[in-house]
């Protein structure tokens, strides 16, 4: 290749040292083809232990970074032109050099042809799905929602829309993340097998296309290699798991979001309690049962209504989340709440949205105190978070 080509071919391989070097979680491989007449030669660079290992011509030398656009470029002198695909998690590229042009071009059309193809597929309710199958195939496979060959399993339709929908009323919380700041991390409480995480990873890093770090904390080791070997099998590097109560947790990094999923009674207000600790930007969960506030409260006012058990475990149901909201509220978040899923699926369908806008909110503390003295409750989540804003 002559002079000018292969100038402007280490520009470009310039930016993919940058490129590899702010992403190496997200790294794969470098795949090259160097043509001389109509003759190929294949080569192959990959990551180990923060060096690309350049398999080529029957030699693996392993080098710095820095040196990934002089190696190619001093091999591509000796060739006519050669290929060189570039694979990240969420972004492939392309370059095409020879002594007439070097190109580059991004496989966003790709992507998007793979979406068209499985069109039948992804709209399963006549909805446009955030996590679409083609483009997340092996995301989908991986959590038990996809068939090998290609399909939503009947049994599973219920659990994709359900988790495409958990996107879909986080979407704007995530974007707004997203805008601020360089990495999102994310804590998930309580985490089980982290399909929400996965997820999660998969929309920030392949749809929105920014970086992202994942920590999953549960007590059950079961679960947690269950959801290391998911990780494993997606290479999806960014994330790590802990086996630890999250009572006992403490972050050694920001946490932008918090997430919990269907975590019981006074485990909710525990991740919640978590998330506030560690100045969590942004909170999502979504509670499963709540026996607490039951346990405690009475309103002479309603006791003609109170006396039939399940109207009075309905209406500890809202109290719970309606009291979470608003001490919530009182440590600095904006609070919504919204129906995750159709209460004819589950009862346990509310997720609570929080997103930190201050220091303390008096005005809802006093709310709080008038409510605690009106309905004669202790919860819990009042002990472990007010203390930590001392009112």
């Amino acid at each position: 290749m002559n002079k000018q080509s292969i100038q402007k071919l280490e520009l470009f391989l310039l930016g993919l040292e940058q490129r590899i070097t702010e992403n190496e979680n997200f790294f794969k491989k470098i795949t090259l083809k160097f043509k001389s007449g109509t003759k190929i030669y294949e080569g192959t660079i990959t990551l180990q232990d923060n060096k690309l290992l350049f398999q080529y011509n029957g030699r693996n030398d392993k080098i710095e970074i820095s040196w990934l656009g002089a190696r190619i470029s001093k091999v591509a002198q000796e060739y006519d032109a050669v290929n060189l695909v570039y694979e990240e998690r969420g972004s492939t590229i392309f370059i095409d050099a020879d002594n007439k042009n070097v190109k580059m071009k991004t496989k966003d059309t790709e992507i998007a042809e793979i979406c068209n193809e499985h069109k039948e597929t992804s709209q399963i309710s006549n909805r446009d799905y955030y996590i679409k199958v083609g483009a997340a195939d092996d995301l989908l496979k991986a959590i038990g929602i996809l068939s090998e060959n290609g399909k939503i399993k009947n049994d599973m339709i219920r659990k994709y829309n359900q988790i495409d929908h958990y996107i879909e009323l986080v979407d704007d919380m995530l974007k707004s993340l997203c805008s601020k700041y360089e990495t999102i991390n994310v804590v998930d409480c309580g985490c089980g097998k982290s399909y929400l995480s996965f997820v999660l990873n998969y929309y920030i890093k392949e749809v929105l296309k920014k970086n992202c770090h994942f920590i999953g904390l549960d007590i059950s080791k079961t679960v947690i290699d269950a959801s290391k070997k998911i990780a494993e099998q997606l290479d999806y590097r960014n994330m790590e798991f802990k086996v630890t109560d999250i009572r006992n947790y403490t972050a050694n990094k920001d946490i932008h979001l918090a997430i919990s999923l269907h975590a019981c009674d006074t485990a909710t207000d525990e991740a919640i309690a978590l998330a506030v600790k560690n100045n969590a930007k942004a909170i999502v969960m979504v509670p499963c049962c709540q026996k607490e506030i039951l346990n405690q409260y009475s309103f002479d006012m309603l006791k003609s209504i109170t006396k039939y058990g399940a109207l009075k475990a309905r209406l500890a149901d809202v109290l719970t989340d309606g009291i979470r909201l608003i001490l919530l509220e009182a440590v600095g978040y904006k609070t919504s709440i919204v129906e995750y899923v159709s209460p004819l699926e589950t009862p346990k369908n509310l997720m609570i949205r929080a997103e930190k806008i201050g220091d303390s909110n008096k005005n809802a503390l006093e709310e709080y105190k008038n409510l605690k003295k009106a309905l004669g409750i202790n919860p819990t989540l009042e002990k472990i978070i007010l203390p930590m804003y001392e009112i």
